[in-house]
């Protein structure tokens, strides 16, 4: 399903997941070797679903580094969501007629498990597919040319051939999305007015310059002509092939992107003055509050209220500021800590030349921490990941002042590495105190640790190689900024605060981003209570604040996350003393790919016990 509210959650339907089958006993006695039999039937049932999934996306498939469907896009109309959707619930249906929960191990009980709560999520996904925002926080506009520069490798001249089709494909893409965002207008679902602004921006980016007018080579006609020129280099085409292979290109761009972008912007254009500026969020649409909660359930893998998360984040900030107080008496600073924010805010010692040269630094720098974890993870992991990381600038046509740095998956097949994106189109909005924290939660041991093994374990189902839960992983990447504490790194006081500011914002999250949808907070509100709680700059506080108002619940998984993961490690060791092993704990949160939360809990338990009769 082309889900806009968020990739990959799901909702805890937990007692009906784990009941048995109707008509089938949960007493039923079988052999080791029954359930073995049973559990490797399963698997295979999984793997062949898993394999329906995707071939639904030619785009995911490409993620996978296959080359299936390789000249085709994802369906992003509404008919696509519903084959999915129907697709699911029929696989659920045949899962349950085919398999006796009772009859399966342990781990294939959580595979079973899973799938069913993948359909619950799809079903709550569906029921409020009206609020999601066509162009969200991201969207397909820029979505896809990302794709198709990043992604889709061209490796023969069938590859190209393949990539002209999608060129066309991408302007079917275009118009399915904007028919949708026009739809949600009819029903009172419109993004705010600054965001308009934003993707009548990034949208123009794309059909700027060459070959649809003067100027610099346009993103995608850059890409085209670069991977032409590569499979001429590789002498994997002629002159005379590349020639038409440019003038394709050149005709799908002109006479099918263009039009495409032109009819997206005239609308977005048009429609901009019914949008919201002041009052923005959940409670501004339809079922508003509703359509909140069941965000909060998804993204968080709990039953959470947003007063509940609210309160907790209130909690956090005041725990956190004691910390960072500790550190600005440590360096010797004179004023309060709003003062301390103020002074690691403006000062410019924390920040690099708003040049070339000062962005490569800060990649320099940036791969310098990287290389250092890496020497070190072998003290408290047993399992390193395969794939590459590597660091990059985000795009230009996608880039974004003061964005949140991300990471992009490795492909399983290694035809893609883990990627560590920066958003460095203004450095001031860029400090550098912030580094250290964001390396590890974006790079090793943070998301390319977690992700990239789980893509690399064997023995499970291969859905669970791929499926991701916001706050597994993003719980993941915060509770690896603090191990990296624990394992002797951020010896700088300046680099310590900005872990503290790191773990702050993601508590400032909690109350920013259910004031916004809970409490009807507005931009500006959310805007003046960050500033006042945290020290980040200005322009990075309000693209956070507006990523919140765009994706509802999403910023609240990384701390509610981060907190369960640390309470399972102290229940582990208070129950195992001198038995608990760092290694192993690890070893185990990550070793069985994302999960939901409480899933992890039974996970986490049932290690304890094993170590516990060894």
């Amino acid at each position: 399903m082309k889900t806009l509210l968020i990739a990959a959650v799901a909702v805890l339907a937990l007692a009906g997941a784990c009941s048995p089958a109707p008509g089938k006993s949960a007493e039923t006695k079988v052999t080791p070797e029954a359930v073995a039999a049973e559990s490797s039937k399963l698997t295979q049932f999984l793997d062949a679903e898993f394999e329906k999934e995707v071939q639904l996306s030619p785009e995911r498939l490409t993620n996978l580094g296959r080359k299936e469907q390789y000249d085709k896009l994802d369906d992003y109309s509404e008919a696509g969501e519903e084959k999915e959707l129907a697709w699911r619930r029929q696989s659920v249906a045949d899962m349950k007629a085919q398999f006796d929960r009772a009859k399966l191990d342990a781990e294939s009980q959580t595979s079973y498990d899973m799938w069913l709560l993948a359909l619950d999520r799809d079903e709550l996904q569906n029921k409020f597919r009206k609020q999601q925002y066509v162009f969200g926080f991201s969207g397909p506009h820029t979505d896809i040319p990302n794709f198709l520069i990043n992604d889709h490798k061209v490796e023969e001249k069938a590859d190209m051939d393949a990539y002209i089709a999608r060129l066309g494909a991408l302007s079917v893409a275009i118009d399915q999305v904007t028919a949708r965002a026009k739809a949600a207008a009819d029903d009172g679902v419109r993004i705010p007015k600054f965001q308009y602004e934003r993707t009548i921006k990034e949208a123009q980016a794309i059909i700027t310059g060459a070959p649809f007018g003067k100027g610099e080579d346009s993103p995608l006609w850059a890409d085209a002509v670069g991977k032409i020129k590569g499979l001429v280099d590789a002498k994997k085409a002629t002159p005379e092939e590349a020639a038409a292979m440019t003038a394709a290109a050149m005709k799908a761009l002109k006479s099918q992107v263009k039009p495409a972008y032109e009819r997206l912007g005239a609308w977005l254009k048009a429609d901009a003055e019914k949008a919201p500026s002041g009052k923005v969020g959940a409670l501004t649409l339809p079922d508003g509050p509703a359509f909140y909660e069941a965000s909060l359930k998804l993204l968080t893998t709990t039953d959470m209220t947003p007063q509940q998360i609210h309160e907790l984040g209130l909690k956090e900030v005041e725990r956190i500021h004691g910390e960072m107080d500790a550190i600005r008496q440590k360096v010797g600073f004179k004023g309060d800590l709003k003062a301390f924010f103020e002074f690691m805010r403006k000062d410019k010692q924390f920040y690099l030349p708003n040049t070339d040269a000062g962005r490569a630094e800060y990649l320099k720098r940036a791969q310098t921490f990287i290389d250092g974890m890496y020497l070190k993870l072998p003290t408290v992991f047993n399992r390193l990941p395969k794939a590459p990381l590597v660091v990059k600038r985000v795009e230009p046509f996608r880039e974004v002042a003061g964005g949140a740095a991300h990471y992009m998956r490795p492909a399983p097949d290694g035809s893609q590495p883990g990627v560590f994106y920066s958003h460095l189109i203004d450095m001031n909005a860029v400090a550098l105190w912030a580094l250290e924290a964001v390396v590890y939660h974006e790079g090793v041991p943070g998301h390319h640790m977690q992700i990239a093994i789980a893509g690399e374990l064997t023995g499970l189902p291969k859905f669970r190689t791929q499926y991701n839960y916001t706050a597994y992983v993003e719980g993941w990447g915060l509770y690896a900024e603090g191990l990296a504490k624990e394992m002797g790194f951020y010896t700088d006081p300046y680099m310590d605060f900005g872990r503290l500011s790191s773990e702050l914002w993601r508590a400032v999250r909690l109350v920013d981003d259910t004031g916004i949808h809970a409490m009807g907070w507005t931009e500006e509100e959310a805007v003046k209570w960050a500033m006042e709680n945290s020290p980040r700059p200005e322009q990075a506080i309000r693209s956070e604040v507006r990523r919140f108002i765009l994706w509802p619940g999403q910023a609240t998984a990384y701390k509610i996350g981060a907190l369960k993961i640390l309470e399972l490690r102290e229940k582990a060791k208070t129950e195992l003393g001198d038995k608990f092993d760092i290694k192993g704990f690890h070893d185990t949160v990550i070793g069985g790919g994302a999960l939901p939360l409480p899933i992890l809990e039974k996970r986490v338990d049932a290690w304890v016990a094993k170590v516990k009769g060894a």
